[in-house]
């Protein structure tokens, strides 16, 4: 636990103040009792237990106090609570596989009835962006809270040949971090580490200090990502590179695979084409972000993935405030002591 005004903790020397009165008050009043032999057959005839309860409200609001003292130092924590990433990107497979009829009514289908069930499942604050790749990839969304823009951009999927993971998250994390140019720190990260190769002994450039820079994977609060793919990538970066910007920068991806992880011809409407779901890459660009990969072999699956992913993407750990909690529990002594002091002795304290 820390405090964000721990100047103010020295309040605290104020209770064995109090405790020092208390009993102080306590010996004065049994002097007095020995004085007068009226008031010492009184004392002798209190109870045992009436002796206890006498004490119970006076320690009831002394910790009342002391909480009320450290509540005053605003003490905070770091604890899971709930919480919602102000950003999360969706990247969309659009290849032409996601055509396949094997998740009913077919893949794409599928895919865009529960991303925008996801979609709708997020609250109003919650902004979301919408990327499709292929052969190449698009940011057909500008992360919004507009509900209808982004279901109007899941419709307008227009399916492509090709499958570029590495593209989808890259694009991904260009919405998320604009000024960024992600092509020119592909190469400045492959440059950097050709010349470690090279001259290993060598001091790196602050160009490629930059370009090399990490973040603790998973520790970027505001954004996540959210892939979904039911194929292997035939073009573009290597999906493992792009995985490792986007834990440089701290950013977590969450894959989904759809579809055969066998290898297997599918067809519709006179085509035909062999895909294979490549879940070992889509494992690895998950552990490498600190996200987590789910397999969705069905539209109900994939659907339960996404409502996993609600709750995956809300528990955060951070920290935050707690005054109000010591604040509550001062409250609720002070009253518990002030009932019970009313109720045995007719008196508040």
């Amino acid at each position: 636990m820390t405090f964000l005004w721990p100047e103010l903790l020295w309040s605290l020397a104020a209770v064995p103040l109090l405790i020092a009165l208390y009993v102080w008050v306590l010996r004065r009043k049994r002097r007095l009792a020995l004085r007068y032999a009226s008031l010492s057959m009184v004392r002798d005839a209190m109870s045992t237990s009436y002796r206890i309860r006498r004490h119970v409200p006076p320690l009831l609001f002394l910790v009342a106090l002391t909480a009320m003292l450290v509540a005053m130092a605003r003490p905070a924590a770091v604890i899971t609570l709930p919480s919602r990433h102000e950003i999360v990107m969706l990247a969309m497979d659009v290849s032409g596989s996601m055509r396949a009829a094997d998740v009913k009514p077919s893949r794409i289908e599928a895919a865009q009835a529960a991303a925008k069930g996801f979609i709708a499942d997020q609250p109003s604050s919650a902004r979301i962006g919408i990327v499709s790749f292929a052969a190449t990839a698009s940011i057909v969304q500008q992360p919004t809270q507009n509900r209808e823009d982004l279901t109007a951009a899941i419709d307008r999927f227009q399916l492509q040949k090709g499958t570029n993971i590495g593209g989808g998250i890259l694009m991904s994390l260009k919405a998320l971090f604009p000024d960024i140019d992600f092509e020119a720190l592909r190469k400045d990260r492959r440059d950097a580490r050709d010349a470690r190769r090279k001259a290993p002994d060598d001091p790196v450039p602050d160009k490629d200090k930059a370009a090399t820079a990490k973040a603790e994977p998973g520790s970027y609060p505001n954004a996540a990502i959210v892939l979904l793919t039911d194929g292997e990538t035939t073009t573009g970066p290597d999906p493992l590179e792009a995985a490792r910007i986007a834990a440089d920068r701290g950013v977590r991806v969450f894959t989904v695979g759809v579809g055969t992880t066998r290898g297997e011809v599918i067809g519709a409407e006179g085509w035909s084409m062999r895909v294979k779901l490549d879940e070992q890459t889509l494992k690895q660009v998950a552990n490498l972000t600190r996200g987590e990969y789910f397999y969705a072999g069905s539209a109900p699956e994939l659907k339960k993935v996404y409502d996993t992913l609600n709750t995956k993407l809300v528990m955060e750990k951070k920290q935050t405030e707690i005054t109000a909690i010591f604040a509550a529990v001062a409250t609720v002594l002070a009253v518990i002591a002030a009932f019970l002091s009313l109720m045995w002795f007719n008196r508040l304290l």
